[in-house]
């Protein structure tokens, strides 16, 4: 393998291409009408136009990256995060064009991007599964006020084919059951192609903690440890940390178990993240969902942990992996880290594109990282996700981390679009955050102290 096309856009597809540098592997990358000119484009060492600034023209248009990958000469496809990283279609397409899927197995990607039928394949090993429902097809609805009934409310309504909070809602009570259900499956099909859905029973205080993994395909796997992702806003993360705080070591030890067993049990390959939905007050842990992909919040386990995930996916698909084994896996200190979006938290957190007149983020160092796709001048459009960069800092332990973390915030400068830096800097300062008080509603019952009352 020489040549690795990223079919993906922004900051996950520049972090690939650190990683093909340091393996001494060429790049190639796409880019749509609106990154004609983005950062990544500039980065690889090649790269090709794939189409209008609208994704499903070309992000998402498997024959173009295809013809892309034959006329570049790539051997292999990294697939990133989002767009069709977790297609299983796209992960056979690029196998039976003969080309090396960096990536889980198509079989991996469908068996665990059906929620329920991953559900279904936890439960078979052992592992705790939240209380759910059966499906209900796109625009069927027979005898969900029923099943919304034998599970209690709350409830979240979550789409079938969903992944990063991305399609689900929750619901309180019957009254507006069918409603919610109907929006999500109207967001579902748009999102995903796929407008399934299914109940899950909601825990009212709740953490958000996900495992690490690596497979072998043959049975073997070991993780990376943990991270808590509780701190989010309509179930979309904001914040990451590693290791989960105040998590009880029995807790940690039974979850990390539990996402070896599915991996075992599934054969799982490469790289992936097993979530967990854990009850903030006894420390009982649910099986979430299974992500077949490089998460965002990677980097958080990189800075722990010593280990670069994304050459070890590419090193995995060209068979150079050498021996790792679980003891060799150690987490020093402590990791956190911040999404930095253009978005308005004054306005609900609504995307906020624009040009980025300023522009300025601390230096990276051996303990804070910054990870972006954006560059001063450039434009954050309304066409894709409004991450804008990911800090990540690390100290000896948790308070060290945090402290580093709020000081590269408050160096940060940002001008020409609304932003949540002082909204992650006040979440950092808050003293429930700060003793380690997190959880899935932090951000609904501390709003008024995180928010500022004017727009950013």
């Amino acid at each position: 393998m020489k040549k690795i096309l990223i079919a993906n856009r922004g900051e996950i597809a520049c972090r690939v291409i650190r990683a093909c540098r340091k393996l001494g592997l060429s790049s190639v990358a796409v880019f749509s009408e609106a990154d004609a000119s983005a950062l990544h484009v500039q980065l690889a060492d090649e790269a090709h136009p794939i189409g209008p600034s609208d994704a499903r023209e070309s992000y998402l248009r498997i024959d173009r990256l295809l013809e892309v990958a034959r006329r570049s000469g790539a051997e292999a496809v990294h697939p990133g995060y989002g767009f069709l990283s977790e297609r299983a279609s796209f992960a056979a397409a690029v196998t039976q064009a003969g080309l090396v899927w960096i990536g889980p197995s198509a079989r991996n990607i469908a068996d665990m991007g059906d929620k329920e039928r991953a559900r279904m394949l936890a439960r078979q090993c052992g592992v705790p599964v939240v209380p759910g429902s059966g499906r209900f097809a796109d625009t069927d609805l027979v005898g969900i006020e029923a099943a919304a009934e034998r599970l209690s409310f709350p409830l979240l309504v979550k789409a079938s084919a969903g992944g990063g909070g991305i399609g689900m809602r929750r619901v309180d009570d019957v009254s507006s059951l069918r409603a919610t259900a109907l929006a999500t499956q109207s967001m579902a099909a748009k999102a995903f192609g796929d407008g399934t859905i299914y109940l899950e029973h909601c825990i009212p205080v709740a953490r958000h903690v996900e495992v690490q993994v690596f497979g072998f395909g043959d049975g073997r796997a070991v993780h990376f440890h943990e991270r808590d992702c509780s701190t989010q806003r309509r179930f979309q993360k904001l914040i990451e940390e590693s290791p989960a705080p105040g998590l009880p070591s029995a807790a940690r030890e039974r979850m990390a178990d539990a996402a070896l067993r599915l991996c075992a049990a599934q054969r799982y390959e490469g790289v992936g993240t097993v979530e967990f939905i854990v009850d903030a007050t006894s420390f009982e842990f649910y099986f979430l969902e299974m992500n077949t992909r490089i998460q965002v919040e990677h980097p958080v386990t990189e800075m722990s942990t010593g280990c670069d995930l994304v050459a070890l996916q590419i090193d995995f698909a060209r068979g150079a992996v050498d021996a790792l084994e679980q003891k060799g896996i150690a987490s020093r200190g402590h990791s956190i880290e911040c999404r930095i979006c253009a978005e308005n938290p004054a306005k609900q957190f609504l995307p906020s594109p624009g040009t980025l007149e300023r522009f300025r983020l601390p230096e990276a160092s051996t303990v804070l990282r910054i990870d972006s796709g954006y560059r001063e001048g450039d434009r954050v459009t309304h066409f894709y996700d409004s991450l804008i960069a990911k800090m990540v800092a690390h100290g000896e332990d948790r308070d060290e981390a945090i402290e580093r973390m709020v000081d590269a915030l408050g160096r940060t400068e940002i001008a020409g679009l609304a932003t949540n830096v002082s909204f992650l800097r006040a979440t950092l300062l808050h003293p429930r955050f700060r003793s380690g008080d997190v959880s899935t509603s932090f951000v609904d019952r501390y709003k008024a102290d995180l928010v500022p009352r004017k727009a950013a």
